[in-house]
């Protein structure tokens, strides 16, 4: 009796640790299950290529320093800028036209940037565009031998769908990694820009940023960008750009040669439970608006000052943060559904938005020789400052000093930071004439 119910008892302890390893393992399109990666990894390897970035940079010395130089002068030094390369990931998405997907900072700063093929294939790329905001930049290469990979849509990713992430860590590359998808819609990662990560435990290291987050249909659903570490190796927190948001990128960079990135025209506040206690409103998140400018998409669809709005598109917006991500992840000209409470009445319109103006950047996204520039577009007048120069950048070597406006390049008279990128594209050397001290002065950037 008691061994048949030993028996009954092993049996029960199989059947459940059979049922666990199996619902572990994931299944296909047909409910069958996939007892290995390697199928689904042959179709997608080829379309993920390593990226190799070179940039020159100079080492800082004594004589940078402008006091130093003012007492001890400046003796003939040996010239101490050097090459530089670092490494990185990216996803061929078009191979008819050669374009590829990868981050901004693996290639923000580049001069010479070569992508290699899993066939160990070597070809130069151009940079066709970057947004810093998002972290996505768009690379070109002559067509040759590409493989692409299918775009899927990121929204329909859910937490706990089975991934596979693809890149180039520690320069090992096509390195293959597994695991699911541990959270959406993650903000907060950076200081700075538009957030709305998919977070996952896939094994993502340093050099995998840029490449490919992959379902188990074999779509690409991400751009791996991030981790949180605190030794700088994988802790099972990673972070990949949705491919909704790469994919939007692209587009406008690609149809329009940069990214017209939505403006609803508002100042916001966010609103919480103290907020709410001291205005007396029964909302305790959202965003608070605070001032809407004239001629604004926000005016043009009714709202006003004091009206909290709590969501866009069906997307909740619990604070201020969230609703710059939710407009400034959409495009100029889209249309979006805002829920607002006015008066303690819950209240819908409908906005078209306008388009953002860049009003900073840094020089290394625009040209290597404005490499520690800082510049910003002048509200008051046509322009463009210099807002900070780095000590011993390529852009102080060259004779930049904060203050600087910028009036005119090769000629072209420029009024933003758009004409001056436009320019800087199609230009290696670039004549600035720029206003200083009362004086005009033109300078040969290259």
């Amino acid at each position: 009796m008691i061994k048949n119910n030993y028996r009954t008892y092993c049996a029960i302890i199989l059947c459940f640790l059979a049922s666990l390893s199996f619902s572990a393992i994931p299944k296909n399109d047909q409910g069958e299950l996939i007892t290995s990666l390697a199928p689904l990894v042959k179709k997608v390897a080829p379309a993920v290529v390593n990226i190799r970035v070179s940039q020159t940079v100079r080492s800082r010395s004594p004589y940078d320093d402008e006091m130093f130089r003012r007492f001890f002068g400046t003796p003939n030094i040996p010239n101490n800028e050097r090459e530089v390369q670092s490494a990185g990931s990216g996803v061929i998405v078009d191979a008819k036209n050669g374009y590829i997907l990868t981050n901004h900072h693996v290639v923000s700063g580049a001069e010479k940037i070569q992508i290699s093929l899993i066939n160990e294939t070597t070809l130069d790329a151009e940079i066709i565009g970057s947004d810093p905001a998002t972290d996505i930049a768009v690379l070109k290469v002559d067509v040759g031998d590409l493989v692409d990979i299918n775009i899927g849509n990121s929204d329909n990713v859910e937490v706990g769908d089975f991934v596979i992430a693809i890149g180039n860590p520690f320069g090992l590359g096509n390195t293959v990694t597994s695991g699911i998808v541990s959270a959406l819609g993650r903000t907060g990662i950076s200081s700075s820009g538009y957030e709305d990560f998919i977070q996952t435990d896939a094994s993502i290291n340093p050099g995998n940023s840029g490449g490919a987050l992959v379902n188990m249909q074999g779509e690409l659903v991400g751009i791996n960008s991030a981790i949180i570490s605190q030794s700088g190796g994988n802790v099972g927190i990673g972070f990949a750009v949705p491919s909704e948001i790469a994919q939007s990128i692209m587009s406008q960079i690609l149809e329009f040669g940069e990214v017209r990135r939505g403006l609803l025209g508002v100042s916001i506040h966010t609103i919480d439970e103290e907020s709410a206690e001291i205005l007396g409103i029964e909302a305790d998140s959202g965003a608070l608006i605070t001032a809407i400018e004239p001629g604004s998409a926000a005016e043009e669809a009714g709202l006003k000052v004091d009206d909290i709005i709590t969501k866009v598109d069906d997307e909740e917006i619990s604070d201020a943060r969230e609703l710059s991500n939710a407009i400034g992840l959409k495009g100029s000209g889209d249309n979006v559904i805002i829920e607002f409470i006015r008066e303690s009445n819950i209240l819908l319109t409908n906005a078209t938005l306008g388009q953002q103006k860049i009003n900073n950047q840094i020089g290394s996204d625009i040209h290597p020789g404005l490499v520690g520039a800082h510049f910003s577009s002048r509200k008051d007048r046509p322009g463009i400052e210099v807002a900070e120069i780095e000590p011993g950048s390529p852009a102080a070597q060259r004779g930049l000093k904060k203050g600087d406006i910028i009036i005119a390049v090769n000629r072209l008279k420029v009024e933003n930071i758009q004409q001056l990128e436009r320019i800087a594209k199609k230009n290696s050397i670039l004549y600035l004439m720029f206003e200083r001290d009362d004086r005009t002065l033109i300078l040969r950037i290259q």
